[in-house]
């Protein structure tokens, strides 16, 4: 797996998270504990396979295009 992106929105996080679900295209969340536990120390990732990587990003930044810069 690779990080499609860090944030520490859950909202933005939620938002892409269902995007991708609709696409099915599978995603996990990873850090979210620590994240939870220590704010702004951590962003929450999100990780996506290498193969669905593309799709992803073009979900992503038609959500988010500064996620990407």
């Amino acid at each position: 797996m690779v990080e499609l992106f860090h944030t520490q929105d859950p909202v933005l996080l939620s938002a892409v998270k269902a995007a991708l679900a609709e696409a099915d295209i599978p995603a996990v969340e990873f850090d979210g504990p620590v994240a939870d536990m220590y704010g702004a120390l951590f962003p929450k990732r999100l990780m996506v396979l290498e193969d669905d990587l593309g799709a992803a990003r073009m979900i992503l930044h038609g959500l988010c295009p500064e996620c990407l810069a």
